[in-house]
């Protein structure tokens, strides 16, 4: 799923191309990407005619999109979906599933999705937070976050520092690369006991999920493979200052060390084990 500089990448994407427009038609070409909305495919299309547009907004990995009544449609990307931006007329994508066309006749908004884990859905009184994700915490760039409620609540979770990160309701935005590479930045294990940590150390580590999710927004983002791009289907770069995740073998750019790949969560942790040391303490 992407994480919260793909996901902001999308929606700055998306203000161009969405706020103040209204909508003329869309069409679902596939029912399973609105699963979600239970009253199906006929009645989302028909809550969205004529309904205007407002400014896409983000909390974390999750974006939803205003409209000027109070609704919103929530998305959810998932694992392969994408916003795409094109000229009407132009040939569709191999795997679209839902088109927005617009009363002023200019480019349609499209939603691709390959493996269709995402999907949208019409969120009632949505515009200034769904109800669907009001659980989802603040992300560190939010002008609300709280560091010390963010701070209280991993030290109170007691479990393994990863887990506590990437729990959204804790702090959102943090998946499991960025958690990597700012566990290596930190020089803490993603094992280490939650209760064990200083308040200093937890602030520590929050300030280098920050610092490292802004580099990778000022390149697009994190791209493996052609199933994140943003708008104009253009990959991020950020793979390439990627310093552990991914990085199997590869020397440590601090030791030399060569960076392991260790089983977390049926997915993949990575890091230095000079740098990153198990901890007397841990909780995996």
């Amino acid at each position: 799923m992407p994480e919260l500089p793909e996901v902001e990448v999308v929606r700055r994407g998306l203000v161009e191309f969405l706020a103040g427009r209204t909508v003329e038609t869309v069409e679902v070409l596939h029912p399973r990407p609105v699963r979600r909305h239970a009253a199906g495919p006929e009645d989302f299309v028909s809550r969205l005619k004529r309904q205007v547009f407002a400014e896409p907004a983000r909390r974390g990995k999750y974006l939803w999109l205003p409209l000027t009544s109070g609704d919103a449609v929530l998305t959810h990307l998932g694992m392969s979906g994408q916003f795409r931006v094109q000229p009407v007329g132009a040939p569709d994508e191999p795997h679209l599933r839902v088109r927005f066309r617009f009363a002023d006749g200019g480019g349609e908004v499209r939603f691709v999705d390959q493996r269709m884990f995402g999907g949208l859905s019409y969120s009632e009184g949505g515009a200034e937070l769904p109800a669907e994700i009001a659980h989802i915490a603040r992300d560190p760039f939010d002008p609300l976050f709280d560091p010390e409620l963010a701070t209280a609540k991993i030290r109170r979770r007691r479990t393994g520092l990863k887990r506590a990160l990437l729990d959204q309701t804790a702090i959102s935005g943090i998946g499991n690369i960025y958690a990597d590479e700012a566990l290596w930045r930190a020089k803490l294990h993603y094992a280490r006991a939650t209760e064990t940590l200083k308040p200093s150390q937890i602030k520590g580590i929050l300030e280098q999920a920050h610092a490292v999710m802004a580099e990778a927004l000022t390149v697009g983002g994190t791209s493996f493979d052609a199933l994140y791009v943003n708008v104009n289907g253009e990959s991020g770069y950020f793979e390439r200052g990627l310093n552990v995740y991914g990085q199997e073998g590869s020397p440590c750019p601090r030791d030399g060390r060569p960076i392991r790949r260790e089983p977390f969560m049926n997915r993949s942790s990575y890091r230095c084990p000079k740098c990153q040391p198990v901890p007397r303490h841990v909780r995996w």
